[in-house]
């Protein structure tokens, strides 16, 4: 018996916003809101976003001790998340500066912080919590080395899911045990290039060339075109679910930790990635990272309406709009 339907192991961050009525050129002042200040950071997104729907979640990452990182605890409690492997001190609490236009899409600066400190000795560690968990949800906003850890602590029988953002070259032990590897538009043309891996112009084709790099499976966003999935039984379309973007922040995250836990209670890798579109599209319809993410009732809800809440845009199948490298 599994303790937890996911462990998270990645970044915790203060998320401080402010919108603007346009983000700025180089050189440039432009005016924004009052700055909000919001808990963060892809992983702990994740770990709350699971808990929300209901997901045994637990998260690894380190905080600083300071107020944002008693907000980032407190958050991840109010979730039902297991706190029990995140780590304070070292250095302060990861911030991220985030802009927000009218659209609702987002641009992100990040100072790491207590996030640059979590490291392979904190991985092995934690090696109970391994064990405890039917998936292991990792991004890259901890250093790559643990990272790496991570996929060399992995017990036998549980799954990886990589969301490799922001995007950087992947070792072969780390892209060999991804089952899937989940990357927007921006992401596999990153993965690609640095494998020395030709770019090619479809989606399929960029799932495919993914694969071909050892992931055991790929999950690629699309924006408002949807989802796609692959594997070895070949690829499959997952249509975007059509909402009014309010703000695109977190929403990938909402939707790999959806699909995350989907695939550990034994759904199939469509089904799961048709959830985690309905997951990520609900996330993009309120403010905030966190704080937008919905329950499991409200999940059940937007598909016994069918599949849409409201007009014609995003469809954020796990992707920020247009399928930029939102968090």
């Amino acid at each position: 018996m599994h303790d937890y339907d996911l462990l998270v192991v990645g970044s915790a961050n203060a998320d401080l916003v402010t919108a603007v009525e346009r983000r700025p050129g180089a050189g440039e002042t432009v005016l924004g809101s009052d700055l909000a200040v919001h808990p963060g950071g892809k992983g702990a997104n994740q770990a709350v976003a699971a808990g929300r729907l209901g997901a045994r979640t637990a998260l690894l990452a380190r905080v600083g001790d300071d107020a944002y990182g008693r907000l980032l605890l407190d958050s991840q409690r109010s979730a039902g998340v297991d706190t029990v492997g995140v780590l304070v001190g070292g250095a302060p609490t990861g911030v991220a500066l985030i802009t927000v236009d009218p659209s609702g899409d987002n641009s992100i600066v990040v100072a790491p912080g207590a996030n640059a400190r979590l490291t392979p000795q904190d991985v092995r560690a934690a090696a109970h919590l391994f064990e405890a968990a039917r998936v292991v949800s990792v991004q890259l906003e901890i250093p790559l080395e643990t990272v790496a850890e991570v996929a060399r602590t992995l017990p036998a029988g549980t799954r990886l899911v990589l969301n490799p953002s922001p995007p950087a070259p992947l070792p072969d032990e780390v892209l060999g045990a991804c089952d899937p590897l989940v990357v927007n538009e921006h992401e596999a043309r990153v993965i690609l290039r640095g494998a020395g891996a030709e770019v090619p112009d479809e989606p399929e084709d960029w799932a495919r060339r993914l694969l071909d790099l050892g992931p055991r499976s790929v999950v690629v966003t699309l924006g408002g075109a949807g989802a796609l999935v692959a594997g070895p039984d070949g690829t499959a379309r997952v249509p975007s679910v059509q909402v009014d973007a309010v703000d695109t922040t977190g929403a990938g995250d909402a939707f790999t930790a959806a699909l995350a836990w989907r695939l550990g209670v034994g759904e199939d890798l469509e089904t799961a990635a048709r959830y985690a579109a309905q997951v990520g599209a609900l996330a993009v319809t309120r403010a905030g990272a966190q704080v937008s993410y919905p329950s499991g009732d409200e999940v059940a809800a937007l598909g016994a309406a069918g599949g849409s809440a409201g007009g014609p845009v995003d469809g954020s199948a796990g992707g920020s709009a247009g399928g930029s490298a939102a968090r």
